[in-house]
């Protein structure tokens, strides 16, 4: 696939570095020269330098005949611009486009029929804070994963003692709950991948990916970890468009504060939330947390666009006592150094923005990807088509199918029904099928197993 990417970013270079991987055909569209230079000295891409949404430097680019072009500039505005350049002069195919500002969100209009071309619009803001609300809706969970509209989560839990299954072999889970039915995808053990058999014991401290459908998730974190009580008090450092974001979705369902240190936005959030407690103040400043009763907040979450600040903020909280808390890093290099000690979740807006952007790239009928573990490994859901002529799994039990190595399905959904993966189970027509892979570099076996055939057609 010939892909044009706007923005040599974070999200810009990962994604790069992402595609390439995979045998596409990549340029990269920025006006950093020192950027461009240092992403084609590691990956086999092309780089034009310019701004991308002008024709000279798209069609520079390749964009006569490119399948798909993908923006994610810092600006909003040249992210839509180039979009309907590339839509009207090249009739480029696909076009997405990274867009943050409300003000632009808010207006579906301006995305429909007679406004900007954009096919798939990716708001990393509402990615995060769904993420989030995720991680505090299952207290104890590391991750937590949505496919087929919610019917089925896959979860990341950190095993500790105290949890039933710890110590033990996986198939113990299936006698001790008989009832329900669900399946260990993955463990990571010290950074290391393990295909989870019956006869695995769990050990402290494993992290361990598990499927299931919705309503059994919390029994099943239960048997890998003491269940946390519900969470109540929410408390957020930054009132930018992510902590906004968050505090509109939570304020009704937990009591919010959130921490602004800029007095006019503070005079905005307090107008726009309806049941949020704004305060005006610096995270850092160790007498406001105290006065703020820091000691019984259950989550706290740093959002601001400071890394250094979002650390910081969230060890003083963190010793003063808040039960959990949540760091939003924008530098990957920061997120292994310190999720797992203090902190106890690390956020990286470019792993939750790559996998929306994956669900787009992927050949066949890919409707959901997750970039896990940093983007070393991978959960996608896929749908089955054709029949046993036409498609390798399509009629086949689950253990005759050729899955790549590191590769396990977890479960599949059949009309709004929740299977999970057991050896005896055929695959049908329109299946929704959720795959594992520990070794993203599987991927295209992956995707080659749910392509059709000729003879479908």
């Amino acid at each position: 696939m010939k892909i044009i990417i706007l923005g040599a970013g974070q999200v810009g270079g990962t994604l790069a570095e992402n595609l390439a991987n995979e045998a596409n055909d990549i340029t990269v569209i920025d006006s950093d020269g020192a950027r461009l230079r240092e992403l084609q000295d590691r990956l086999d891409i092309r780089t034009v330098q310019g701004r991308g949404s002008y024709p000279t430097i798209l069609r520079q680019a390749g964009a006569d005949d490119a399948d798909m072009l993908i923006a994610v500039t810092n600006s909003d505005e040249v992210n839509m611009v180039a979009c309907q350049v590339s839509g009207v002069l090249f009739k480029t195919p696909t076009k997405i486009s990274r867009v943050r500002a409300n003000a632009y969100l808010a207006r579906k209009e301006l995305f429909a029929d007679q406004g900007f071309p954009v096919d798939v619009l990716i708001s990393p803001e509402h990615l995060v804070t769904r993420h989030i609300t995720r991680l505090i809706e299952y207290p104890g969970a590391l991750q937590v994963l949505e496919f087929s509209k919610g019917l089925v989560r896959l979860v990341a839990i950190r095993a500790t003692k105290g949890g039933p299954l710890v110590g033990h072999e996986l198939s113990y889970l299936r006698t001790h709950m008989p009832r329900i039915d669900t399946r260990v995808a993955a463990i990571f053990r010290k950074d290391r991948p393990i295909i989870p058999q019956g006869d695995t014991v769990i050990e402290d401290g494993d992290e361990v990916f598990f499927i299931a459908g919705t309503d059994h998730i919390r029994s099943v974190m239960s048997e890998l970890q003491p269940l946390e009580k519900p969470y109540k008090r929410i408390f957020i450092c930054g009132g930018g468009n992510i902590g906004q974001r968050l505090a509109h979705t939570l304020e009704n369902r937990y009591q919010v504060k959130l921490l602004e240190r800029d007095r006019e936005r503070c005079v905005m959030l307090s107008e726009s939330l309806r049941k949020t407690v704004v305060l005006e103040g610096n995270a850092a400043n160790k007498d406001i947390l105290l006065e703020e009763n820091i000691e019984n907040t259950d989550v706290f979450c740093a959002v601001t666009n400071d890394d250094e600040a979002n650390i910081m903020a969230s060890l003083l909280a963190k010793r003063l006592g808040a039960r959990k808390v949540l760091t939003l890093i924008n530098n990957p290099d920061y997120v292994d150094l310190i999720q797992g000690g203090d902190i106890d979740v690390a956020i990286s807006p470019q792993q939750t923005t790559i996998g929306s952007l994956l669900t787009h790239v992927r050949r066949g009928d890919v409707v959901n990807v997750y970039s896990l573990r940093r983007g070393a490994a991978e959960a996608i859901e896929a749908i089955a088509h054709g029949d046993h002529r036409s498609s390798k799994v399509v009629g086949k039990r689950l253990d005759e199918i050729a899955l790549p190595e590191g590769t396990t399905i977890g479960a599949i959904v059949r009309h709004n029904e929740v299977l999970i993966a057991h050896d005896h189970l055929r695959v049908q027509p329109d299946d929704h099928v959720i795959l594992f892979l520990v070794d993203k570099s599987r991927i295209r076996d992956v995707e080659r197993l749910f392509q059709v055939g000729l003879t479908f057609f």
